[in-house]
């Protein structure tokens, strides 16, 4: 849902940004899970073009969709970030599956098993300090990690793959220009070795 103003015999705005907190994958990770985009695209006859590489990410918090960039959320989203002081962890993903979508843009997906427990529960300890900053409708108490590939009209059951993983050393705050296909980040904070 969009926060926007709303005048009087005006309509409001359609959002341009959208705002979430994410982990990327290092640069050598990112490639390797494009290779395996485009492999898995091949042999499974998707048609879908895979994300550029610099956009795979793991959301871990959607903060909502605006028109502009609202300070006060910005404000109290570096307070929750600043707020963190955890370890960097691994992260791993050994399965690819299709979740649902509109008909012809289903998100075919990386996914994790037991690699992504030290993920679940660095995005649990941010929503905590997202309540604390006064972000708790957007702290989300439900999280599926995983990486979009491609979207597609097809349906992928689920398929074990050779396993990708990266140690995750910062988190990020996120502008994604609507429409656009435009990832831009504003902040990113470290995890601490």
């Amino acid at each position: 849902m969009a926060e926007q103003l709303s005048l009087s015999g005006f309509e409001p705005a359609e959002p341009t940004d959208r705002l979430f907190f994410a982990i990327f994958p290092t640069p050598d990770s990112a490639a390797r899970i494009a290779q395996l985009a485009q492999a898995l695209r091949s042999e499974l006859g998707l048609s879908g073009r895979p994300l550029q590489t610099d956009r795979f990410h793991i959301t871990l918090h959607h903060l909502g969709d605006y028109v502009g960039l609202p300070p006060k959320v910005l404000a109290s989203a570096d307070e929750a970030a600043a707020d963190i002081a955890e370890p960097s962890f691994g992260v791993a993903f050994d399965r690819v599956t299709s979740f649902a979508g509109k008909p012809r843009n289903r998100p075919f997906v990386l996914r994790g098993g037991d690699g992504v427990g030290a993920l679940i529960s660095f995005q649990q300890k941010l929503g905590l300090a997202m309540k604390k900053a006064g972000l708790g409708r957007w702290a989300e108490a439900s999280f599926t990690p995983h990486v979009t590939l491609l979207y597609d009209g097809r349906s992928i059951a689920e398929r074990i793959v050779e396993k990708v993983g990266w140690t995750a050393h910062e988190f990020a705050l996120v502008r994604s220009k609507l429409g656009k296909t435009q990832h831009i980040r504003l902040a990113t904070w470290p995890l601490h070795s």
